[in-house]
Formats: C-alpha cells, structure tokens, sequence
C-alpha cells in the first residue's frame, strides 16, 4: 500500500483545480465504507481518531484528517465520515482511498434542499405615474437606454419596511407645495406652538408650526422654484393613492425647511441655522440636495452637531462633472450621493446641460438614479408630468433609504446608516472606464439597494463601525479558493465569518491571532460582495470589511 500512496499524494499536493461548488457538498469531507471483513474491525476505535491500520492511518495523517465520525448502520460500523481540516480537491481524495484494498465505496458528503423555497413577493403601490418611477423600479422600458434592474430594489424593500410615522425627515432646500395631497398627512407638525404670533416653544421661531423659511425669516415654507417640492416628494409621497407617484418612505414626517430663495441660491447661514433647527426640533435624517464650493467651519460643526446628536445628513456630490467637492458632501459626517441614468452609467451629461454631470472625488459614498427624475409639481396639484435631473434628485433616495433603516431599527447611529447603505450597495455598475471593482472616485461604494440594506439590518448592524484605518484586507478583490490575508487584527481568540449581502452566514471559524495577522483559505465563492465580520472574543470588538470575490 505505502507504493500506491506517495505518488497519490503527489499527484494531490500538485492540484490546485476545485471542481466543486461549496454549496452542493462539504468541500472538506468525505464518507467513506469498508468492504466486510471479518479480519479486520474498525469498530471503538474512534476515541483515537484512527482506524488501527497501518496504512490508512498513516495516509490520513498526511492528509491532514481532523475527525473520524462513525454514520450510517451504527451497529455494523463500517462507514465513516473523514472531516479534513481545510478545503480539499475531492476528486483526487477520492481516488486516493479507492486504491485502498479494504474501502468499498469513497464519496462526497453532499448537500441537499428543500424542494420548496420562500418566494419574495415584491410590493407594487398603485400610484398611477409609478411606472415612470426607474429608478425605485426599472424593469428596462423606462426609455430607449434603460437597463431591466438598474433601480434600488425599492419594491423588494417594501416588503420588508414601509417606515414609521415617529420618524422626522428634514427636507433643507427650496420650501415644498404644503398642501399638495401627495403631502397629505406627512407634514411635520411642531405640537408645540400655536399660530398667536407668539414663540411658544422659546426656539427662537415664531409660529413655526410647519418648519421654517430660513431664507426669507418667516413661518411659511412655500416652494418658489419648484426643485424642493420635487425632492421632498421623493422622499415621501403618498404611496397607494390612486394618484401621481410614490416616495421612498410612506409614513415617515417631513419637516420642510426652505433655505433657498426664488433663484436656488442660499447663505450657508441659513443651511447651518436650518441643520441647528432640524436636529432640535426632533429630524433624524436631514436630506440636502444643495453645495456649495467654499469650505465653511461653521457648517462644519453644524453637521458634526448633527452627527453627535444621532441626525444623519445626506448631501449631493453636485452636477459640475468634474472632481470639485462641494459642501455639505464634502463633510466627513455626511453621506456623499453622485447620481446614474437609466442605463446604469454615472449621469454625463443631464438632460438639461450637455456639459453637466454627476461629481466624483474620494469623497464620494454611493450612487442612486437622478436623471430623468419625474416629481410634483409645485403650483399644481395634479400635473404629473414635470421631472428634474442632478445629484439633487439621487440624494432623497438615499434619504428615504435611510430613514426606513431608522424605522426597522431605531437604534442605528448616523455612521452606522452610512456603513449598511455604503456595504449593501451593488458594486460595478456603470462604464468599466470608470466603475473599478470596489471602492472608486466615480461610483463610490455602487448605486444603493434597498433590499440588501434592509436585510442587512437584521445582522446586528448596530455594531458596524469604520475599520477603514484599522483592519485591512488583502487581496481585494480575491479570487475563490484563494487564501485571504487580514491584518492589524487584535490578537488572541477572533471569530472571523463570511456573509453574502441578504445576511446568510456563509462561513464562520475561531481563530488564534498573533502578531495582529492571520490568513485563511476562501471557500467556493459565487463572483460578488461579501462581508467579512471579524469579532475579537476577549474584548468583544466587531469589525467588517466589504470583500469583493471575482
């Protein structure tokens, strides 16, 4: 026997072929039965994790075999179950132990599946402009270059969230139509004043029963232009009405503060006193489909109050189609939004301006639809046939987006919205010249999934955090099979494990770290974005990094 095995063993050590998928069989496994014979028993063996025979033992000693567990007909104890401690070419295991004499059958051990399976029933409102909606819904005949899927999955994620009515967005743009009936019931109400031209609540705003025109200085944030009306719609119109399109989010409130004048223009005084407001008046997400090109400290600090104080701000990356920053988006503690047409492709040019397009820079978290974006009209309740284009109108997806992460759990910090939204995003979905797989300056993250991130909210999300300065891995992106190295890792025991972005564990094993690195062997990986959880046991520290498999 010792002949036939060192040649064997060769022919195995030299094979880097996996022909097998991970989830049709155990990769590091095999059942293998012994012919009867009455010369040999196998049988109260097993407390030694061998087999008693020469050289079979010796053979899954080179093969590393961690375990041998007894299966089948107990009682004659001739089949086993040979758990090797790493992934293994099973084609060549098993023409290795069909050589052995003794072995009557070699096999996989492999996986099987209900015969039924859970379907998803994607939630489809009847509002009467909803097909005109692509970028919540793109089923590809949207227009002539529209692409089937290049959407959100927002009737996906309707089927899991619709939002909560406790929940105050902040719309800080050009004011809103009021009374428009696609608003009806969705205007935040300050409970807490009466319109008697008296400051009842001390906030320093007089009869502020409706939010706030911060750039005229009263109480009545009617829309003048038109954009505000439009993006405040996206994130919230009155969804199964009968009527004109829906919102991301149908219950949440919508605090309407108008920090533009009747040309869309604003001081950035009056977008911090508007961010000082929303967060003390209760908004926690504030959208802002507005930029501005100069730095500014005290906007600065607005935005960093907002995020001390759990509001998450979204800003657009702005049209100009170059790599300019613009603020509030330039900020650390808001979420950046560049905006895709129907084709799946970075918006260049919008519609209106050939020489338009959506902004990149390292700034930059994630994409939505924002070209060709059908709204509410802001003198007429039932004209449906205005649309707007920019980044302005890709940001209140991500708005509403977040807002319904809020309302499935609560609990979520601004940096937490930012990382699900950022994790759960569908990498590589525009030009190959400009959407690398991973992280780009043109694509940020990818273009947002509702789906995926409300799924993803069932993860325990609340302990993600930013591990882009700690935690690195490499490479990324990495081929299946491979072996993955992670470093600054903290020492000692670590639980590292693999989701896909619905939340399956894919895999999940204990490790001892020392020297702040490890590497461990991918298994058989469909192409897409996983995410690698890396959770330290003695001081209970969760880290993620999002893992791109080709």
């Amino acid at each position: 026997m010792k002949k036939i095995i060192f040649p064997l063993l060769c022919i195995l050590f030299s094979s880097i072929t996996f022909s097998q998928k991970s989830n049709n069989l155990a990769t590091n496994e095999l059942i293998i039965k012994f012919k009867p014979n009455p010369k040999h028993h196998f049988k109260n063996v097993l407390s030694e994790q061998k087999f008693n025979h020469k050289s079979l033992d010796f053979l899954n000693e080179k093969l590393k075999v961690e375990t041998i567990k007894l299966t089948g007909n107990k009682k004659k104890a001739d089949t086993y179950i040979l758990t090797f401690t790493a992934q293994q070419d099973l084609d060549s295991l098993i023409k290795i132990y069909q050589n052995i004499e003794q072995i009557e059958y070699v096999e996989p051990n492999f996986i099987g599946h209900a015969g039924g399976k859970r379907g998803v029933l994607p939630t489809i409102p009847n509002d009467n402009y909803f097909s005109r909606q692509y970028g919540l819904y793109n089923d590809g005949t949207f227009n002539a270059s529209a692409v089937n899927d290049a959407d959100i999955d927002m009737e996906l994620g309707w089927d899991i969230e619709q939002g909560d009515s406790n929940i105050i967005v902040a719309v800080l743009d050009g004011g809103a139509k009021l009374d428009h009936p696609e608003f009806n019931g969705r205007i935040w109400t300050n409970q807490k004043e009466v319109l008697n031209g008296i400051d009842d609540d001390n906030n320093g705003y007089i009869d502020d029963i409706n939010g706030w025109d911060f750039a005229n200085n009263d109480n009545n944030a009617i829309d003048d232009d038109g954009h505000g009306t439009n993006v405040a719609g996206i994130i919230g119109a009155n969804a199964n009405n009968n009527i004109g399109y829906v919102g991301v989010d149908w219950n949440c409130k919508l605090m309407i503060c108008k920090i533009l004048d009747e040309n869309s223009s604003g001081y950035y005084s009056w977008w911090v006193d508007a961010i000082y407001y929303a967060v003390d008046n209760g908004a926690k997400v504030i959208n802002m489909s507005v930029g501005g090109a100069g730095f500014s400290t005290s906007m600065q600090m607005a935005v960093n109050y907002a995020n001390a104080n759990g509001v998450t701000i979204v800003a657009c990356m702005m049209n100009t189609n170059n790599n300019v920053t613009y603020y509030p988006a330039g900020y650390e503690k808001t979420i950046a939004v560049g905006s895709t047409d129907p084709n799946d492709q970075r918006s260049s040019p919008f519609f209106w301006n050939d020489n338009s397009g959506s902004n990149y820079g390292g700034h930059i978290d994630v994409v939505a639809p924002g070209n060709f974006i059908y709204g509410l009209n802001y003198v007429n309740d039932t004209n449906y046939n205005s649309y707007w284009g920019g980044t302005s109108q890709a940001t209140p997806l991500v708005t509403g987006l977040s807002s319904l992460l809020l309302a499935k759990n609560p609990n979520l910090s601004p940096d937490d919205i930012r990382n699900i939204i950022r994790n759960t995003a569908e990498d590589q979905v525009g030009k190959v010249s400009e959407d690398i797989l991973g992280f780009d300056n043109y694509y940020g993250y990818g273009r947002i999934n509702a789906y995926q991130a409300l799924n993803s909210s069932l993860l325990g999300v609340d302990d993600f955090e930013d591990v882009s300065k700690s935690i690195s891995i490499s490479p990324n992106p990495i081929r299946a099979g491979n072996l993955l190295k992670i470093s600054n890792v903290l020492d000692g025991e670590n639980t590292i494990s693999i989701y896909n972005m619905l939340g399956q564990k894919l895999l999940s094993e204990q490790i001892i770290t020392k020297n702040s690195k490890h590497t461990t062997q991918l298994p058989e990986l469909k192409s897409g974005t996983y995410l690698l959880k890396i959770k330290n046991v003695a001081k209970n520290r969760l880290t993620i990094k999002k893992m791109v498999v080709q």
